[in-house]
């Protein structure tokens, strides 16, 4: 498999669930790759995993200082960036009257803020061409009880995707996004539910999916992968959502 042959890549949140299958993916199809994360237990865990040619980069997905410094250790790795997979998420849920300034301010910093100040430092070593992919979520699409700072976060993604679309083509970068239903990853666990709330979420989510099942981390590495490839090089501006129908049926 060599889809991605000679390509140099980033995955943040690389350490686990959607981002270190991406990363297991990108390295199948002949890609140098680098991941980010927040706990060095992890990373190296992820590097054991996936081997010593694995990139770690420790830093904060909400921290603007940390993206700055993400993107030179990856511009002193590669050279250059070939394809950006901005994966590193977080997701709360709680009713609206419970969410405070700080909670707020996290979450936005994580799934957006960071994601723009990450792609701002990138500029000057993306290649021409290159391609970004935004890790959304359907959350965008479908008001769930709850899920009204990380819908609109995850919508800001969507939004950035069509923007920065109009903004880089003219650099040969390529922005798309791809908007995930319920995936099972260790998302679920950071949450801030109890556990039988969590088993009553994905219970509730999984009934709502026409297939009868959780998405696995590989079927959307396998988007990524397509996306971050030259077989999507005409494509542009674009969301795919991958969950198993939930949205469409």
């Amino acid at each position: 498999m060599s889809r991605l042959l000679n390509k140099t890549a980033l995955i943040t949140g690389g350490t686990s669930g959607i981002g270190l299958a991406t990363a297991r993916r990108f390295l199948e199809e002949g890609a140098r790759v680098a991941v980010t994360g927040t706990n060095p237990d992890h990373l190296a865990e992820a590097q054991r995993t996936l081997g010593p040619d694995l990139v770690g980069l420790l830093g904060d997905a909400a921290d603007v200082a940390a993206q700055r410094s993400i993107a030179h250790a990856v511009g002193e790795a590669f050279g250059k960036l070939d394809a950006l997979f901005i994966n590193a998420g977080l997701a709360q849920i709680r009713p609206l009257e419970q969410w405070d300034e700080a909670q707020f301010d996290r979450s936005i910093g994580v799934n957006l803020k960071g994601p723009f100040f990450l792609i701002q430092a990138l500029l000057p070593i993306f290649g021409n061409p290159a391609s970004i992919v935004l890790n959304s979520s359907i959350g965008a699409h479908v008001g769930m009880p709850g899920t009204t700072v990380y819908g609109a976060s995850k919508a800001g993604l969507i939004s950035l995707a069509k923007t920065l679309s109009g903004e880089l083509i003219g650099r040969g970068i390529r922005t798309n996004v791809i908007s995930p239903g319920p995936i099972a990853t260790s998302i679920f666990d950071s949450m801030g539910l109890s556990a039988a709330e969590r088993d009553a979420t994905k219970a509730s989510l999984t009934s709502q999916v026409p297939l009868g099942r959780m998405g696995e981390p590989q079927e959307i590495a396998d988007a990524v992968v397509y996306f971050a490839s030259d077989e999507s090089r005409f494509i542009v501006g674009s969301e795919l959502i991958i969950d198993g129908g939930m949205t469409n049926l």
